[in-house]
């Protein structure tokens, strides 16, 4: 068992949480991942580390609410703990002195961000990152991104903090007053990362992606995470999860993305109405 010592919402539908896990916070490198399986009845889920300390033996998870699991995951308090975290899984994101690194994340795709940016900058690189959410509330651990960034420029769609417009705009904006990057890192929805593949590509300016693909178990074995990547099948879990986004079929990646949503509505209103009969309950015993 992994427990939880901290549980906290850090956005609306965003909680962060501290788990004691000293095996994986010793092994973890920036871009790895870690197989959660909350209770004994529920199912496997990816989540990226945002933060591991090795010395208290923990690791931070920043989960966003968008199933039933991570909304039973929402219910969970510091005390519980999960029934599997395993990992560190994935291939570690290559960390050398490039130069100057313009770092791309939107909504949950910062929390992965975090710990990259990081690291980078600590090999001696100039970090400058574009964060990019729907709303404010949205843009999630500023305060954490602006201590490992050199530059920081916000965006939100509906203009409510930062610039208003995409990510990729501000990008654009930040290519042409300070000259091609040496790297462009993305991390975010697939359709965000395409754009940002798509902008770069003819400015001949390197660029990774983080993907974001279904998994069950991490590992390979289940073929779940499949893409294709200069016209070869690779596995996200252990390929990736970082991969050339000039070469990455993002159309395919979103499809498969798509593929399970009815179920996913299904299971998400069974939730909802278990636990609204389960509040009604309590209010009447009450």
């Amino acid at each position: 068992m992994f427990r939880v010592l901290s549980r906290e919402e850090i956005a609306p539908k965003f909680h962060r949480f501290i788990v004691h896990a000293p095996e994986v916070a010793r092994k973890h490198r920036p871009g790895q991942f870690v197989m959660v399986l909350p209770s004994e009845t529920g199912e496997r889920i990816p989540l990226t580390i945002a933060a591991s300390d090795p010395e208290a033996g923990t690791i931070t998870l920043v989960v966003q609410e968008v199933g039933k699991t991570t909304m039973a995951m929402g219910l969970m308090s510091a005390g519980d703990a999960f029934r599997s975290v395993v990992g560190p899984l994935g291939t570690p994101t290559h960390i050398e002195r490039f130069g100057t690194v313009v770092c791309v994340g939107g909504g949950a795709g910062i929390a992965p961000m975090l710990p990259i940016a990081g690291g980078l900058r600590k090999a001696g690189n100039r970090v400058l990152s574009i964060l990019g959410g729907r709303t404010q509330e949205l843009v999630i651990l500023r305060a954490e991104m602006e201590a490992v960034s050199d530059e920081i420029v916000y965006t939100t769609d509906d203009g409510s903090f930062g610039r208003k417009g995409l990510v990729t705009h501000a990008l654009a904006d930040l290519v042409a007053e300070k000259g091609k990057p040496e790297l462009v890192v993305a991390i975010g929805p697939a359709i965000m990362m395409k754009a940002v593949a798509e902008m770069t590509r003819p400015l001949a300016i390197r660029t990774l992606a983080s993907l974001n693909s279904i998994m069950v178990d991490g590992t390979g074995m289940c073929g779940a995470c499949r893409i294709s990547v200069d016209g070869k099948t690779k596995f996200v879990c252990v390929d990736g999860p970082e991969f050339d986004a000039h070469q990455v079929d993002f159309d395919l990646l979103i499809k498969r993305l798509r593929m399970y949503l009815p179920e996913e509505q299904v299971a998400r209103e069974a939730f909802l109405a278990s636990h609204e009969c389960q509040a009604l309950r309590g209010v009447a015993n009450g």
